[in-house]
């Protein structure tokens, strides 16, 4: 790398370059910023793989998969220096294995559902804006199957109330979808939305989720509110991650949605083609994915095999 050049400087190259391409990068631009100050400390001069190899181990989580993803990563922007550093290595894609596998998500019972957003509602502090908040948020998420990201970001507009429509834009993939709700849930946001206006009567933006400051909620402060309700109820975790996410709830609903289809024996593969645009995937495979065997859908897969064995049809 010339010494003129930081590696700072050569990641803001980078992630230019690529976002002209369309690419976001939200994520590879923390990890890159992470490795060009990882760089400077050690003083290096171009891109080895011995620097490549020393900046995946030094993640916080000390498994195989988080330096995988590390490298991952790096691999593209090690494939962008050459053009002024001709003696960058550019890591194997392989070097600590595969950077993706499936770890099995938490998928809420009704029960649980039920628990959580009874304990939103009796949040502290009594009288705010807060409770409802997490209460409508997470109910919203378990009964729609959006991404956090999308929920937060809608916007009072975003949100037909009489139509029962959420109009869910710039998404994913710079995707523009329509999700219309079950009816049980427009009355629920529209109880939110007259608390919020009788609460908060000068907001800080037009979006649909506050703060009781008047500004939008973030993704940080509902994770935490959710730790802090799971950790209030003793409720355990079941699967692969340490702690519950608000993507699980996301999870939960495409679950139990694959549930519902096989419980009513209508075209599976057909409802499985909807719930994938419902949810706002690209390929039907990407629904797939989020399927986990809970004990419902194992027993009704037991039971079709057995059907399947025995001549009878599925």
């Amino acid at each position: 790398m010339n010494a003129s050049t930081t590696w700072a400087a050569q990641v803001q190259a980078y992630l230019i370059y690529r976002r002209r391409l369309g690419f976001d990068l939200l994520i590879d631009e923390g990890q890159l910023n992470s490795f060009a100050r990882f760089a400077d400390q050690c003083g290096a001069a171009w891109l080895t793989l011995e620097l490549a190899t020393d900046w995946a181990r030094a993640s916080r989580h000390p498994r195989r998969i988080s330096w995988a993803r590390r490298i991952e990563v790096l691999r593209g922007f090690a494939a962008f220096c050459p053009r002024t550093e001709p003696r960058t290595v550019v890591p194997p894609r392989n070097l600590f294995g595969s950077a993706h596998r499936r770890l099995v998500p938490h998928i809420y019972t009704d029960e649980e559902l039920r628990t959580l957003l009874e304990a939103a509602r009796r949040m502290e502090p009594p009288g705010r804006l807060r409770p409802a908040t997490c209460q409508t948020l997470f109910g919203l998420l378990a009964a729609s199957g959006l991404r956090i990201s999308e929920a937060i970001r809608l916007t009072q507009a975003d949100v037909d109330l009489d139509a029962g429509v959420l109009d869910v834009r710039d998404t994913k993939c710079h995707q523009h979808r329509f999700v219309p709700l079950h009816p049980s849930v427009p009355p629920y946001l529209q109880a939110y939305a007259k608390l919020r206006d009788q609460l908060v009567r000068h907001p800080c933006c037009d979006h649909f989720f506050l703060r009781d400051d008047g500004r939008p909620i973030n993704q940080r402060g509902m994770l935490y509110a959710l730790h802090s309700l799971c950790s209030q109820l003793n409720l355990s975790v079941r699967g692969d991650h340490s702690r519950h996410r608000l993507h699980d709830l996301r999870h939960t609903f495409i679950v139990h949605s694959a549930l519902r289809l096989y419980e009513r024996d209508g075209n599976i593969e057909q409802g499985q083609s909807a719930l994938s645009i419902y949810v706002g995937h690209a390929k039907v495979v990407d629904t797939y994915w989020y399927l986990t065997g809970i004990p419902e859908l194992m027993a009704i897969a037991a039971e079709r095999f057995r059907r399947y064995a025995q001549g009878a049809p599925t």
